[in-house]
């Protein structure tokens, strides 16, 4: 598409050159002699070369918007494919409305330099080339008077091009932080309005949009520096030539119609002299789009060379072998762990908060690497193995359900997209959240809304559930859904959990002990390190920091008194 682009822009460009090579002719030859007869031969010529030069443009533009979508299609996709591949830690590091900026305005940037450069680029320079040919073909002298300007129009191009960059980076980065903060509102809103921080965050926001507004600023004061000054140069070589042909037609040296001629061909040059300056701005502007975008494409993806899947049937017997973790070099968050939960085994993980009880769960999954140790499924290194075949196997309900804004069915099949109808509505009924949803006016068909704001914690807690019933995998992974929400529905809550961990290896966060009686092992975190492990009766005999907490009352969190017993 690319080659027919700059095919159909060349033979435009050459029907252009028609019109400026006839006028001599029909100056000095049809028009001063009053050869009339030729006159209509010489029209019909220009308006078949005009015809010829329009029917190829309109072609160019047809293959050039196929070519610009389906580059920027190739783009975005390729940008978001890597995205959806990249560590869980990568994200931890920006912040979303960042990668927004990157994936729409960047791509958008880099895109148009691409396809912009490719034509427009590629016929400027054809056409400043060929027209200078044709004019030390015509005329020597004025063609050198033509090219005074040049060093000029070089010089200032080159002085443009070399400072020009760290402007429009720090405009890049400016609208990706006034994105950032615009989607971080957005998504806090309720938060905003609930503590009465609207002016708080409009003045964060018009700070934000200053520093926008600044950054952009210095980039059009530069282009107001350095445009005028080259169309000035441009205007300049006109001048110029007037000056010079203009002595030789009244020397006799030159005719009327060469010289007009001559001229017309000036606009054919001095025209794509200012259409590079104007894409040299654009190729600055794509040069620190670029620098975003490949940085997410040079990113190194997870497990890029893990292909090897689990090897099933997969019972979910788990072993952490001396696991330990860091999530940088400053700070270890995991220390020496090692644990072995066996098939159809629920294993309940209790501490403050910051003990590392979700680092630990974390790790099963992969969403992030261990450090030192290892950790295996069925005696099958989790390290080794393709992330696909290892996700695949484990279910994962967090405390803060997420619900896409779609439907309630869609959110439901997320679990296992092949799922049918029947296997969907079983799954919904052993989740406790069947009866709710044929109660709404659309039923399965009903939007959640943006992450679920339709539906109250414990109705989106029920739909999660749902969702990793459907999914029926071996190994489950429990944030304890229970501590937000009433009696009434902590216990629809609790049955569904029931149901669902039934046969199933289960990792389960506890904030509740309610919810860990009956767990075959109970493990006591603090600081990464697992300092009391066993059975809820076991712990209670060692009459250690777990029995302490045993004494509290069933509703009261763990995470409140821990700390204080552990003093």
């Amino acid at each position: 598409m690319a080659a027919g682009t700059i095919a159909c822009a060349v033979i435009s460009l050459a029907f252009t050159f028609v019109f400026p090579s006839l006028t001599p002719y029909i100056i000095d030859d049809i028009i001063v002699k009053q050869e009339g007869e030729k006159l209509a031969l010489a029209i019909l010529a220009l308006v078949s070369a005009f015809f010829f030069r329009e029917a190829f443009n309109s072609l160019r533009i047809m293959i050039n918007n196929h070519f610009e979508q389906h580059v920027i299609y190739d783009m975005r996709r390729e940008v978001y494919q890597r995205i959806q591949r990249l560590p869980v830690k990568y994200f931890d590091q920006r912040a979303s409305g960042d990668l927004m900026t990157r994936v729409i305005e960047d791509v958008n940037s880099v895109e148009r330099v691409l396809i912009d450069g490719t034509e427009q680029g590629t016929v400027a320079i054809l056409s400043v080339i060929g027209v200078v040919t044709i004019l030390f073909f015509k005329n020597v002298t004025l063609a050198l008077v033509t090219l005074i300007p040049f060093p000029l129009l070089i010089g200032g191009a080159l002085a443009y091009t070399l400072t020009a960059h760290h402007r429009y980076r720090r405009q890049r980065k400016a609208s990706s932080a006034m994105n950032a903060l615009l989607m971080d509102n957005l998504q806090g809103i309720r938060q905003i309005k609930a503590f009465g921080q609207q002016e708080h965050e409009e003045v964060r926001f018009a700070d934000k949009a200053e520093g926008l507004r600044q950054s952009t600023l210095g980039v059009m004061k530069a282009w107001a520096l350095y445009s005028p000054p080259m169309n000035f140069f441009n205007s300049l070589g006109t001048v110029l030539v007037f000056w010079v042909g203009g002595q030789q037609v009244i020397n006799g040296t030159l005719s009327v119609g060469e010289f007009v001629g001559f001229i017309f061909f000036l606009k054919y040059l001095y025209d794509p002299v200012s259409k590079l300056h104007g894409l040299n701005q654009m190729m600055q502007a794509a040069r620190a789009a670029g620098e975003r975008v490949f940085d997410i494409l040079d990113q190194e993806p997870e497990r890029p060379n893990r292909t090897t899947p689990l090897t099933p049937p997969i019972s979910g017997r788990i072993e952490y072998q001396n696991v330990s973790f860091r999530y940088n070099e400053d700070r270890e968050t995991l220390r020496d762990i090692s644990l072995t939960a066996q098939p159809g085994e629920m294993i309940a993980l209790v501490g403050p908060t910051g003990a590392g009880k979700s680092s630990l769960v974390n790790l099963l999954p992969a969403f992030y690497e261990v450090s030192e140790g290892r950790i295996t499924i069925d005696g099958q290194d989790n390290a080794q193995v393709s992330l696909t075949s290892l996700r695949d196997v484990i279910s994962v309900v967090s405390q803060e359900s997420f619900l896409f804004n779609g439907t309630l069915r869609e959110n439901i099949l997320y679990g296992r997209l092949d799922a049918s109808e029947e296997e969907m509505l079983a799954a919904t009924r052993a989740a406790n959240c069947h009866s709710f949803i044929t109660e709404l006016p659309e039923g399965y068909d009903s939007h959640v809304g943006e992450r679920g704001v339709k539906l109250s914690v414990g109705e989106k807690q029920r739909v999660s559930i749902a969702r990793a019933l459907l999914k029926n995998s071996p190994i489950l992974i429990l944030d304890e859904a229970t501590a937000s929400v009433d009696t009434a529905t902590e216990k629809l809550i609790q049955q569904a959990l029931e149901r669902l961990m039934e046969g199933r290896t289960t990792f389960v966060i506890a904030h509740r002990l309610s919810t860990i009686r009956n767990a075959h092992q109970i493990l006591v975190m603090n600081q990464g390190r697992i300092i009391e492990q066993g059975t809820h009766q076991s712990l209670i005999e060692e009459d250690g920091v777990y029995a302490k907490l045993a004494q509290i009352q069933n509703t009261t969190f763990i995470e409140e008194r821990f700390e204080k017993l552990t003093l």
